[in-house]
């Protein structure tokens, strides 16, 4: 049941005309700023007009200003589909014999993020840029051994070994710096330790350009969460934090779901 009805149909469909014909001949930019002063005026003249931070669910970039993609889509498509493939043959195999698998929904929803990231936005550290730092969420480390795979730096053995790593054959569970220095940035996943570290760090190197301690500007922090991490104390302290020291982190959530029985891993050919 509708608790605000619509009292005069006929009134409401013309604002909603005027706003269209704004929106047509006059652009978004001139639209918004009427409804913010008509929004404005209505509350210094006492109406009730509670904030809401719902948006509607649609790409908040109109199409004609949307910039083009640059690569290889259909290459860039192929190699997530191998990387998703991977991905879920080790959690699957690694379950089969083991019960260690782990999650295999996570990367998978989120595996065109990090794909554009690798290929276009992401840079790693060279003679004229510190690199940027990236923030696994931990639960879709299968997806980033999936991609290391095809890019030679693991081996099958390691893949069958995933989170079997006590003996020196496997690989971490999570991402884990101690255990793997050479390949993980940061240990992400417990207690909302991807977003709270993303922040702080993003934080620091602030601190540190302002004061000419270090070069930092140009280098990004991402942050990827999901999981429940969102829902962790930590977490939420510090999002105040980064909302009042203007600071930016890419968010993604992520999800789980069930897993095959039976999968290998697959490769691109010449790799």
């Amino acid at each position: 049941m509708d608790i605000n009805p619509d009292v005069d149909p006929q009134e409401t469909r013309e604002w909603l005309d005027a706003i269209d014909g704004v929106l047509e001949h006059e652009g978004p930019e001139r639209a918004q700023f009427l409804i913010e002063q008509v929004i404005d005026k209505a509350r210094r003249s006492g109406a009730y007009v509670p904030f809401s931070a719902n948006t509607a669910y649609i790409n908040t970039i109109p199409v004609d200003r949307q910039p083009h993609m640059p690569g290889d889509n259909a290459i860039e498509e192929k190699i997530r589909n191998y990387a998703r493939w991977n991905a879920m043959a080790m959690v699957v195999r690694a379950n089969k014999h083991t019960n260690v698998g782990g999650h295999i929904a996570s990367y998978a929803s989120a595996a065109t993020l990090y794909d554009v990231g690798y290929n276009h936005f992401w840079h790693a550290p060279s003679a004229d840029h510190g690199g940027d730092l990236v923030f696994v969420q931990g639960h879709s480390s299968p997806g980033i051994y999936a991609r290391a795979f095809m890019l030679g730096r693991l081996t099958v053995e390691q893949m069958d070994n995933f989170r079997q790593e006590v003996d020196g054959k496997g690989i971490s569970s999570y991402p884990h710096p101690w255990l793997m220095p050479e390949f993980w940035q940061f240990p992400t996943v417990s207690m909302g330790l991807g977003p709270l570290m993303a922040i702080y760090h993003a934080r620091f190197m602030k601190y540190l350009q302002d004061r000419s301690l270090a070069q930092t500007e140009g280098r990004k922090v991402w942050c990827f969460c999901g999981d429940g991490e969102m829902d962790e104390p930590e977490s939420m302290g510090a999002i105040g934090m980064a909302g009042r020291e203007m600071l930016t982190a890419r968010c993604e959530a992520t999800a789980r779901s069930s897993r095959s029985s039976r999968a290998t891993f697959a490769a691109p050919a010449g790799t």
